[in-house]
């Protein structure tokens, strides 16, 4: 199978795709931009592609939840991926060596008490892996790079400390990919994720969100997001548990499209599991 995902090697989201698909065979594919990511996938370049949609400090990945409304695509699973940021070296090196340390700008301000403490700078780039092949290109001791346990494996880096994040208990929720088309048979569906954009009049929203009640429909997840070609309207995402009663279920999402001005089913799929590196 090959499995895209937004990066290079060595990527968290690389790291969530081994976790998830750990007993088959897959060719890791990796893209620029998630727009590619998204593309590839509808064309059928790939198979079933990874993306993080939600990180347990920094909120949600809304780049990659807009472009999950707006593409042809499903999602067939989750993963779970509790993230440990590595300082990450050329061989030998010590952390009094250490004096930049680059990496994608939310894994920075995630270790920020650890550069303080060591009186080490930072320097923002566009993402984990690609400090890290930066500065085993760059063969100096005094600039380090935060990135995965792979990213050593990949890039002959040596872990000059391990685990820096000042919060420990960091989790980003990936989700799994298919095109439409390619939905797996007798997929278990444990949760679903749907978007909808109420319609423009007084009571909307809470007439759509009270057929979850009314249904017993357990929501895990609200979030609205703005419509860029609609200023001042908005899609709301939400994640609700399956009900045992699947025909009540289904009497619910076709109630609450009568209440949405536009409401798409993003996917039904097994509870993600927690992946611990």
């Amino acid at each position: 199978m090959k499995i895209g995902f937004q990066g290079i090697s060595g990527a968290y989201s690389e790291v969530a795709m081994r976790k998830f698909f750990s007993d088959e065979e897959i060719t890791p594919v990796d893209f620029p931009h998630s727009q590619q990511v998204f593309e590839a996938l509808e064309e059928q370049q790939i198979d079933a592609a990874i993306i993080p949609v939600e990180n347990s400090i920094v909120g949600n990945v809304s780049v990659n939840t807009d472009l999950l409304f707006n593409s042809h695509v499903t999602i067939i699973g989750e993963a779970l991926l509790h993230i440990k940021h590595h300082l990450l070296a050329i061989p030998g090196t010590k952390i009094s060596d250490i004096k930049v340390v680059h990496s994608h700008p939310i894994a920075l301000a995630q270790c920020q008490d650890f550069f303080f403490e060591n009186r080490i700078k930072t320097f923002p780039d566009f993402d984990t892996a690609g400090s890290c092949k930066y500065i085993s290109e760059l063969n100096d001791p005094s600039v380090a790079a935060v990135g995965s346990i792979l990213c050593a494996h990949y890039y002959n880096l040596e872990v000059v400390s391990d685990d820096i994040q000042h919060q420990k208990d960091n989790f980003t929720r990936f989700q799994v990919l298919t095109h439409s088309k390619n939905r797996p048979v007798n997929l278990q569906e444990e949760k679903t994720s749907l978007a909808f954009s109420a319609n423009h009049k007084p009571g909307a929203l809470l007439d759509s969100l009270q057929l979850f009640k009314e249904y017993g429909l357990n929501l895990t997840k609200l979030e609205s997001r703005p419509i860029p070609s609609n200023p001042f309207k908005y899609v709301f995402y939400v994640d609700f548990l399956n009900s045992q009663d699947l025909a009540k279920q289904k009497e619910c999402l076709e109630k609450l499209k009568e209440t949405s001005e536009k409401c798409k089913v993003l996917g039904s799929y097994p509870l993600g599991k927690n992946y611990v590196l």
